[in-house]
């Protein structure tokens, strides 16, 4: 069997519009490291972006769920629970930033926790209004889609979306974009478009995933709280990509000292078994009637198992401190790259292992380069390495190597990543 041979089977099966970036398809996966039906091995720089943070097929994950499934795979937590989706909202409630007591629900996807959170904040305050911003990926359903703030190819097709739904720009410093310049207009959002007074809720990624892993100033985090408290507004922390240990702390939020009311959290939660949750203040998630909150799937106990190993493993394996590491690594080698194109990378930022590249055409002024992000995501599958491209104006490599990749396996990928720039760069 060969790639193509399964990538014209696909076609043929699934529909377009849910592509593949890469005609290969695996065989196995070890750690960092992946291999295809036909043999070729991959250095993986995405991990499914951002969901094996501990590592392909980490053995403590797989002996875990092996022993749930001797026993049962599926009740429905919401007809007969088990006690691994108690222990796994316990220690997600400790984990969480901030003193408030927690409390937490299981969903089975990121979007599903956004769309919670929303329902959640609306029981709780009485109000209809929810602010996201510029740039911010928060899922693919429709609720989730008018809440992200990028037409293509995410909303494309698609509308019309749910009203009560509004925008502000994200600071971007190397956009030109200040902290001061996003909250003046947000400020001018609640005099033009909606009261503060009837906002349920401000969503931000404290660093924005498909926006181009940008960095939430801490001064920015740090003024929506206080806003959100002057007004009695929910702040919705999505953590879906940031957390984990995968920015250098358990959450992206502790970085700035912010305790949301709500946080999101699903990728990096269970070693690539499906499952989301939200976490939040116990006073705003009982506000919810029983039976408001659920999912067939939610809180699946192969899941809840698997989380629980992750945990386990980001604390006996000290995967945050890793990430630091991984992200300094990443960031010298790629400032090193930089200095011999400073007119095609414009930028290098990282918070913990969460890595860009901002690709550009000029050292003096900002000015996007996708033909060349989009030309190094179509060979690196010819040089032994998976990537992923994002960016509100797609030009940004996006790093997200697992947190237990080693030094050589990372330095070995980033040699890949020199050749692979060298050749594309011309």
């Amino acid at each position: 069997m060969k790639n193509q041979d399964l990538q014209t089977r696909k076609t043929h099966a699934i529909a377009r519009g849910q592509g593949n970036i890469y005609p290969v398809y695996i065989e196995r996966g070890e750690n960092a490291e992946l291999w295809d039906i036909e043999g070729n091995r991959y250095i993986d720089f995405a991990t499914g972006i951002a969901v094996c943070n501990t590592g392909h097929s980490h053995p403590k994950v797989i002996n875990a769920v092996k022993q749930q499934l001797d026993k049962f795979s599926h009740t429905c937590v919401m007809v007969t629970p088990y006690e691994s989706a108690i222990e796994l909202a316990e220690k997600l409630t400790q984990a969480a930033p901030g003193d408030s007591e927690k409390k937490a629900i299981f969903v089975t996807t990121g979007a599903e926790a956004v769309e919670n959170c929303v329902k959640i904040a609306r029981a709780h305050t009485g109000r209809r209004g929810v602010i996201a911003f510029n740039g911010g990926f928060h899922g693919r359903t429709n609720l989730t889609m008018a809440l992200t703030g990028k037409i293509t190819p995410y909303k494309n097709l698609f509308g019309p979306f749910p009203s009560d739904i509004f925008h502000a720009p994200f600071p971007i410093e190397c956009h030109d974009i200040s902290t001061e310049d996003s909250l003046k207009a947000l400020d001018t959002l609640f005099k033009v478009d909606i009261a503060p007074s009837d906002v349920a809720a401000i969503i931000v990624e404290p660093v924005q995933g498909e926006g181009g892993f940008y960095p939430a100033p801490t001064a920015f985090l740090q003024a929506l709280r206080e806003r959100c408290d002057e007004y009695g507004i929910v702040l919705i922390a999505d953590e879906i990509q940031t957390g984990f240990g995968r920015t250098g702390k358990m959450f992206s939020f502790e970085h700035a000292d912010v305790e949301a009311d709500l946080t999101t959290m699903a990728k990096g939660i269970a070693g690539g078994f499906p499952i989301a949750a939200v976490v939040g203040k116990s006073h705003i998630m009982d506000a919810p009637l029983p039976g408001g909150l659920g999912g067939t799937y939610g809180g699946s106990p192969v899941a809840c198992t698997a989380a629980l190993s992750v945990l386990e493993i980001i604390e006996e394996e000290n995967l945050i401190a890793r990430a630091n590491q991984l992200g300094q690594l990443f960031h010298e080698r790629l400032i090193a790259l930089q200095s011999h194109y400073p007119n095609l990378i414009h930028n290098v930022r990282n918070q913990g292992a969460m890595i860009a590249l901002e690709l550009g055409k000029s050292a003096t002024e900002f000015i996007p380069n996708p033909e060349l992000t989009q030309s190094l995501i179509a060979k690196a599958a010819e040089h032994g390495l998976i990537l992923l491209a994002c960016g509100f104006y797609g030009n940004v490599i996006r790093f997200l190597p697992a947190l237990t990749m080693t030094d050589d396996i990372a330095n070995e990928g980033l040699d890949k990543f020199e050749q692979l720039f060298t050749h594309a760069a011309g």
